[in-house]
């Protein structure tokens, strides 16, 4: 399988809490969340609910599993109007979170993925089918970019710098060239940009 990675983020790179609900995630002090809800088109919603229906598997980190479990996972197809693919793959497909702490996931279709986890996560790749797709999971994102476990990466831009909140990328890590695959812009100001990951950059020197 294709390890693919989906996540909204601000102008300033901000991915915390972009949920529906202003207080999904209050760490650190941070108090503007909800920044992404019903900011895309119908075409940038067509375009999410094709990415979760081509899903074979997802792939959580352990916090982001939980918030996907508390939400969609209660959910009926009549609770989410317009988003019925994305509820219908994440509660069909199978799901690995990746946890130390974790041990009984009560979702249906989940296992928990621990120990040595480059190899879990490789073994997961090489098995039949099309994409294992990973939604939110930022800390788990960065770990897998830094061990060049990413086939493409889609970022999909909200249009509003919120200055707080914890960002995709760190301040200091490690530096990753990437291929643009293809992009769009939606009437709303949303930008969808799909790269694949292609080794270390290169620096000019004088």
């Amino acid at each position: 399988m294709k390890l693919t990675t989906m996540t909204q983020i601000t102008v300033d790179g901000v991915m915390q809490g972009n949920g529906g609900a202003s207080d999904e995630d209050r760490r650190n002090g941070f108090e503007r969340g909800g920044w992404a809800l019903g900011k895309g088109d119908k075409d940038t919603t067509a375009f999410i609910n094709q990415t979760y229906d081509s899903a074979d598997a997802f792939l959580f980190g352990r916090r982001t599993y939980e918030l996907f479990a508390e939400s969609w996972g209660t959910l009926t197809a009549q609770d989410v109007p317009g988003w019925e693919p994305v509820m219908r793959a994440l509660n069909a497909r199978p799901k690995y979170v990746v946890s130390a702490t974790l041990t009984d996931p009560a979702w249906s279709g989940s296992t928990v993925l621990s120990g040595d986890l480059a190899t879990a996560i490789a073994d997961l790749k090489a098995k039949p089918g099309g994409e294992l797709q990973v939604h939110g999971s930022g800390a788990l994102v960065r770990w897998l970019l830094a061990n060049d476990l990413v086939d493409e990466l889609t970022l999909i831009v909200i249009p509003v710098v919120l200055g707080q909140g914890a960002r995709l990328f760190p301040q200091t890590g490690p530096d990753a060239a990437l291929d643009l695959v293809r992009s769009r812009t939606d009437s709303k100001g949303v930008t969808i940009q799909v790269y694949r990951p292609a080794g270390r950059p290169r620096y000019a020197t004088v």
